[in-house]
């Protein structure tokens, strides 16, 4: 079976080579004989009711200093593409929906879009967790100051964050004490206006917010922990984090069990689950890495696993 696969991702030459995810499903689908095809959002258009894309043929090497070659661009029907990775990180924007728009058409015409439009914009990374209350610390989302304050009030230490962050981005802690938690409020809700986070402080973060990959509603048997640098709160790679990867413990093992039927439902076929101590904290549907890690400290091939079952999505199509 010839397969086309595309990609739509920021600028492939400002990627991270040692850690970009998305260089690693591409390494996968060319080894199996695909071709691939490269896109950014902004080559994306709609032509009289059809989804279509400015794309270049791409051949992609593991080599740190020339990781790609793209060949010259060439305007065709989206829908001519058997498999879309949507890869563009977040924010989730208007210009990221307007996309996922632009990729549905193309989903309705039997192109395999990963992951699927539809969950792309129903569930927010940060929110999708909370569908999951018996995996989730006690947490609360509003835009009112007052519960927030009372959140606050009850847990004594907790961690604010905005619900379109990514990498770590605006995240804060507030202890017992309340230093700076009314000027936290007003930034993260505007004034009362936008809608924010708040869970109990867990201090099992000393030991790494676990990163555990999902292909198809199954886990990958290894979490990368990415445990925070001296000082900070947060564990993100971005942020400053390290990771250690580890096999998944009973507790992951159940949370997993809790939250892939749902991904496997919706049509979600690779995902990023983040836990801290016993608890699900955020559901990562649009890019999520940590593929490289863990390919590097346990001899895995999650890229090849991953393309290997969309093999067998299109087979039974």
């Amino acid at each position: 079976m010839s397969i086309k696969i595309g990609i739509v991702m920021d600028p492939i030459d400002t990627i991270s080579y040692k850690k970009d995810s998305s260089l690693a499903m591409l390494w996968a689908a060319q080894r199996k004989g695909w071709a691939l095809w490269y896109m950014e959002p902004s080559d994306l258009s709609i032509a009289q009711g059809e989804a279509m894309g400015r794309m270049a043929p791409l051949q992609v090497q593991m080599d740190p200093i020339h990781w790609f070659e793209r060949g010259a661009y060439q305007e065709q029907p989206l829908a001519e593409l058997d498999v879309i990775l949507m890869r563009k990180d977040p924010p989730f924007d208007n210009e990221f929906l307007y996309t996922t728009h632009i990729l549905a058409l193309a989903e309705r015409q039997g192109t395999l879009i990963v992951n699927r439009t539809q969950g792309l914009r129903d569930f927010n990374e940060k929110l999708f967790a909370t569908h999951f209350p018996q995996c989730c610390p006690p947490v609360l989302v509003s835009k009112n100051p007052d519960a927030l304050r009372a959140f606050h009030a009850e847990h004594k230490d907790v961690i604010f964050k905005p619900l379109d962050g990514m990498g770590g981005a605006s995240i804060f802690r507030v202890k017992e004490e309340g230093l700076n938690l009314g000027v936290i409020i007003e930034t993260l809700t505007q004034h009362g206006t936008q809608m924010c986070m708040v869970q109990k402080y867990l201090p099992e973060i000393s030991a790494g917010d676990k990163r555990i990959l999902m292909i198809n509603g199954d886990p990958i048997p290894y979490a990368l922990a990415r445990i925070p640098s001296a000082g900070e709160t947060r564990g993100n790679l971005a942020a400053g984090g390290r990771g250690e990867g580890q096999a998944l413990s009973p507790r992951d093992q159940w949370i997993c069990e809790q939250v892939g039927p749902t991904l496997k439902e919706q049509g979600l076929l690779f995902v990023g689950l983040d836990v801290i101590g016993d608890y699900l904290t955020e559901v990562n549907v649009t890019s999520p890495t940590c593929i490289r890690e863990l390919d590097d400290q346990f001899g895995l091939d999650i890229g090849m696993q991953l393309m290997d079952t969309l093999e067998k999505i299109l087979d039974q199509s």
